[in-house]
Parts: C-alpha cells; sequence; structure tokens
C-alpha cells in the first residue's frame, strides 16, 4: 500500500451546538452543564473539574479562568479575553477557540481532540506533556510556544506567528509546520516528525548542524 504523502490534516470540525441553548449564569468548580449559553463569568473563575458539553461561551472577560481537569466536548469559546486561562490535565473534544486575547494559556498535561484555536493572540501557550490530536492553529498570534514532552498528532499551523518555540523532549508525527513563521526554534533538533518549508528549514540550517555536531564557522 502506498505511503500517504506530505502531512495528513487535521480531522477538525465546528462544535456541534443544539439550536436552542439555555442561560447559565456563571461557572462554578465542578458544574455539570448540558446544551448552555453560559454568560457572566466571574472575574475570577474556577471551574476546575468542571463537565461542559454543547455549551458556548461568548465575549467573556476574565482575570483568571480555571478549568483545571475540566471535561469540555463540543464547546464553542469566542472573544474571550483573559488574563489567564489554565486547562492543565483538562480533556477537551471538539472545542473551538475564535478570537480574543489571553495572557497566559496552560494545557499542560492535556488530552485535546479535535480543537481549533482560530484568530487568538496570546502571550504564552503552553503544550507541555499535552496529548494533542487534530489539532488547527490558524491566524493566531503567539510569543512563546511551550512544546515540551507533548505528543502532537495532525496538527497543523496556518498564517500564524510566533517570537519563541520550544520544542525540547517533542514527540510528533504529521505536524505541519509551514503556516507558523517563528522568529526562533530553542530546539530544532526535536522536530523529527514535523513538516516545514524549504525557507525553515535554511532559517534553522545553522541551528541543525550544530546539533548534529558540526562545528559551523566561516
Amino acid at each position: 500500500m502506498p505511503r500517504a504523502q506530505g502531512p495528513l490534516p487535521p480531522r477538525v470540525s465546528a462544535p456541534d451546538l443544539p439550536p436552542g441553548l439555555e442561560t447559565a449564569r456563571g461557572l462554578s468548580r465542578n458544574a455539570d452543564l448540558v446544551g448552555a449559553r453560559i454568560v457572566d463569568l466571574e472575574t475570577e473563575t474556577d471551574a476546575a473539574h468542571a463537565r461542559l458539553e454543547e455549551c458556548a461561551v461568548a465575549e467573556a472577560s476574565v482575570s483568571r479562568l480555571d478549568v483545571t481537569g475540566a471535561t469540555l466536548t463540543d464547546v464553542d469559546v469566542t472573544g474571550l479575553r483573559a488574563t489567564e486561562l489554565v486547562a492543565r490535565n483538562a480533556r477537551w473534544r471538539s472545542v473551538r477557540l475564535a478570537g480574543g486575547r489571553v495572557g497566559t494559556f496552560d494545557l499542560s498535561g492535556a488530552e485535546l481532540d479535535g480543537v481549533e484555536l482560530r484568530g487568538l493572540r496570546v502571550d504564552y501557550l503552553s503544550l507541555r506533556g499535552a496529548t494533542a490530536s487534530d489539532i488547527l492553529i490558524a491566524d493566531c498570534t503567539v510569543g512563546t510556544l511551550d512544546l515540551p514532552l507533548a505528543t502532537l498528532t495532525r496538527v497543523r499551523f496556518e498564517a500564524s506567528r510566533a517570537d519563541e518555540v520550544d520544542s525540547g523532549g517533542l514527540r510528533a508525527e504529521h505536524l505541519d509546520l509551514r503556516g507558523l513563521e517563528a522568529l526562533s526554534f530553542t530546539a530544532p533538533d526535536t522536530l523529527r516528525g514535523a513538516t516545514m518549508s524549504l525557507h525553515q528549514v535554511e532559517a534553522l540550517a545553522v541551528g541543525l548542524a550544530r546539533a548534529a555536531g558540526i562545528d559551523v564557522r566561516d
């Protein structure tokens, strides 16, 4: 059987929401919501270990939104403005974040499947130790993209940029970086399994050569 050419694209679709959503005011720790439009989040919202299914959050503005260990399925978040969005060890499936601005977005240790980030500005995005499959990151601007020890499968960037990408210990398969304009990769020798453009590889040539033990000098 012929081997597939190039990276496989992520399988991403819009969250499946019912036509009518009931209004739910605020979120709390261990909340269990299905088919809700969530409004009036508190400035400091603790929704750790909550379960959200077929829910929408629109135009929320918070200092800290903590969804550590939460399970999100078919959730659509638009226009979120947050100083901190903490989702460590969370489980997200069919989740879309569109628009908005986040200072620190912490997905460390999370399990992600079918997640789309679109039009988002993030100062620090951490996927440290996360397991992520079928991820699309489009039209996003990221300060630092932290990927150490992450496992990424069918992940694609489109029209996005980052100042710094740390990929130490990354495990990747079908990772398409061609749509990511990055000023620097701190560990280019760990990008095995990624697809890059010729221009990107040329920019990394010195770092890759040194990682291979080549003494580069004029």
